[in-house]
C-alpha cells in the first residue's frame, strides 16, 4: 500500500540552520515529496539566529539537499520543494519571529489559521522559551480545522527530575495528543519490523519467552568519537544519551505482550509496561550488573587516534562514560529470570545496532552416542543497522561420513527483497506526526519509566563520578569488564566483525 498523504500543513524548524536540520529534516521532507506524499499546500518555514530572507534561505536548503538529499537526481522536484521554503526572518529569541510566524501562518483571505507542525532542532534547554512564546501569540491553539502539534528531540530531561518537570511545562501549554517525543531509532524499518516479525508470524509468538530464551543482548556500536559535541557528551555521557531512549525502547518492543491493536495509545501501553517491570536496582546491584568505560588513545589503520580526554571541549579529567553494559531483569510472567544485556559504546570496532535473541541449548541426551560435545544455541538476530536484515542461526549436519554438527544462518536482508528508497531514519516520523500517528513517538510516562531505571545507575555517578569507570583502547570492544559481566553468566557477547 502506498503511504497515505499527509494534510497541508506548514513544518517550521526551529534551529533550521544546524546540523540535524540540514542532514536530517530537510532531506526527510524531501524523499516524503518525492514519494508523492506531500501536498501541494505543503510549506517549511525555517526560525533559526541568522536573519535572513526568503531566498537566502532557499539558496541554503537547495545547498543542504544537494549535500545530503540526492536533489541533483531530480531537478523538478527540486523546484517544487523549495517553492514551498520560507524563512521566519528574525531570531528565535526576538519577538518579530514570531509575529513573522502568525503572519505566515494564517490564509490572508480569512485570517484563518492553517495545521503547523513546530520542531524543535534546539537544545533541550531552549524547548520551554520557544513553546511559552508560541501559546503567548496563539499559535499552539488548535480548532475544529486546524490542528498543532510540537516535535520534542531528545535528550527528554537530564534526569528523571528534570524529565517530569519538562513534562509538566510543556502541559501548560498542550495536550499530550499534540507532543510528539521523537527517538529517530524508531523511525528504522527494522526498529518497525520488531512488532510484524513478532506479530505476524504465528511460529515464533509461542517460543518467545522464559521457557525457550536463555537471554537477549542488545548492542547498540559506533565506531565514531563524540565528533566535535563533546561539550555536549562530557555533560551527558552514554547512559543518557543512549540507554533511557534509544536502546529501552529496542528492549521495549522486543519484550513487550501483544497489543490490542495497532493504534498509537494500544502500543504504546505495553510498551510502558516492559519499562515498568524492569527491577530497580539496589546501589549494591548497581555496582554488580553495571560496567562504564572510556575510551583511550590508540593507533588502528596506521592512524593514531586519540583519547576522550583529549577531544576538543572535553575535560582533560573527565569521568563520563563513553561506553556502557548493563544487565537488566523484567519482572513479570513472560520474562521472570531470563537476563537482557544491554551495551552500547563509541570507538568501537564496528557501527553495528542489532537485537540478538539466544534460544536455550536443547537437551543432549539425545545426542550421547555420537561424536557431539556441544551445540550451539540457536540465535535470532535483527540487524537494525547497518545492513538491515534478520538471521537466524541453526544447527545443521556437516555432509560426511561421520556425525558432525556445524552453525549455519538463514539470512534476510532488506536490500535483496525490498527496492531501497532514500531514507535518513526521519520520513516515518514527519509522516507519522503529520497524519497525527503518535505510535513511534514516546509519551510522557514512557520517558519517565525509563529515567526511573536509570535513576538508581545515576544517583552513583553522581556520588562518586569514578565509579564502575574503566578504560578500554578505541576500536576495542570496551572493557574487559564488560567481558565479565557476562562471564560471570557463563555467557558471552557477540563480539563479531
Amino acid at each position: 500500500m502506498s503511504p497515505h498523504a499527509t494534510p497541508a500543513a506548514a513544518v517550521v524548524i526551529f534551529g533550521a540552520g544546524g546540523d540535524l536540520a540540514k542532514r536530517k529534516l530537510l532531506p526527510a521532507l524531501f524523499h516524503l515529496a518525492g514519494r508523492k506524499t506531500l501536498p501541494d499546500g505543503f510549506r517549511v518555514i525555517g526560525a533559526d539566529r541568522s536573519a535572513i530572507d526568503h531566498e537566502t534561505y532557499r539558496a541554503k536548503v537547495s545547498a543542504a539537499l544537494h549535500e545530503f538529499g540526492m536533489a541533483a537526481s531530480d531537478p523538478d522536484l527540486l523546484v517544487w520543494f523549495l517553492a514551498r521554503v520560507y524563512s521566519a526572518f528574525e531570531t528565535a529569541e526576538d519577538v518579530e519571529t514570531y509575529d513573522s510566524l502568525r503572519r505566515q501562518l494564517s490564509t490572508p483571505a480569512d485570517d484563518s489559521s492553517t495545521n503547523a507542525l513546530f520542531y524543535m532542532a534546539v537544545p533541550p534547554s531552549a524547548v520551554k522559551s520557544i513553546v511559552d512564546r508560541l501559546a503567548a501569540i496563539g499559535l499552539l491553539n488548535e480548532s475544529a480545522v486546524a490542528w498543532r502539534r510540537v516535535i520534542v528531540e531528545k535528550p527528554f530531561g537530564y534526569d528523571l527530575a528534570s524529565a517530569r518537570a519538562l513534562n509538566l511545562q510543556l502541559a501548560t501549554h498542550l495536550g499530550e495528543d499534540q507532543i510528539y517525543r521523537i527517538d529517530h531509532y524508531l523511525g528504522k524499518e527494522t526498529v518497525q519490523n520488531l512488532m510484524a516479525f513478532r506479530f505476524a508470524n504465528a511460529m515464533f509468538e509461542p517460543i518467545w519467552n522464559r521457557r525457550y530464551v536463555d537471554h537477549v543482548q542488545i548492542t547498540v556500536a559506533e565506531t565514531v568519537g563524540v565528533e566535535g559535541r563533546g561539550g555536549y557528551y562530557d555533560h551527558a555521557g552514554a547512559l543518557r544519551d543512549m540507554v533511557q531512549n534509544h536502546m529501552f525502547q529496542l528492549l521495549a518492543l522486543t519484550a513487550m505482550e501483544p497489543p490490542i491493536s495497532f493504534r498509537a495509545n494500544a502500543v504504546r501501553d505495553e510498551r510502558v509496561k516492559v519499562l515498568d517491570a524492569i527491577h530497580l536496582c539496589t546501589p549494591e546491584e548497581v555496582m554488580m550488573a553495571t560496567v562504564r568505560g572510556q575510551y583511550t588513545a590508540a593507533t588502528a589503520h596506521d592512524t593514531r587516534t586519540v583519547g576522550y580526554r583529549e577531544e576538543p571541549s572535553v575535560a582533560p579529567s573527565s569521568a563520563t562514560e563513553t561506553f556502557i553494559a548493563m544487565k537488566l531483569m523484567i519482572e513479570n510472567w513472560r520474562w521472570a529470570d531470563v537476563p537482557f544485556y544491554l551495551r552500547t559504546g563509541k570507538r568501537l570496532p564496528q557501527r553495528t545496532s542489532e537485537i540478538a535473541v539466544q534460544f536455550r541449548n536443547p537437551p543432549m541426551r539425545l545426542f550421547r552416542d555420537q561424536a557431539v560435545l556441544g551445540i550451539e544455541p540457536n540465535v535470532l538476530v535483527m540487524r537494525i543497522q547497518p545492513g538491515e536484515g534478520i538471521s537466524l542461526r541453526l544447527q545443521a549436519k556437516v555432509p560426511g561420513a561421520t556425525f558432525r554438527l556445524d552453525a549455519v544462518d538463514m539470512s534476510f536482508d532488506y536490500a535483496d527483497y525490498f527496492a531501497q528508497v532514500p531514507n535518513t531514519g526521519y520520513e516515518t516520523l514527519l509522516h507519522d506526526c503529520m497524519v497525527g500517528d503518535q505510535t513511534l513517538f514516546h509519551r510522557a510516562d514512557m520517558v519517565e519509566a525509563g529515567w526511573t531505571v536509570v535513576a538508581p545507575m545515576l544517583d552513583l555517578i553522581s556520588a562518586t563520578p569514578t565509579a564502575l569507570l574503566h578504560n578500554y583502547p578505541a576500536f576495542s570492544w570496551g572493557p574487559a569488564a564488560a567481558d565479565n559481566l557476562m562471564a560471570n553468566d557463563r555467557r558471552r557477547w557477540r563480539n563479531t566483525v
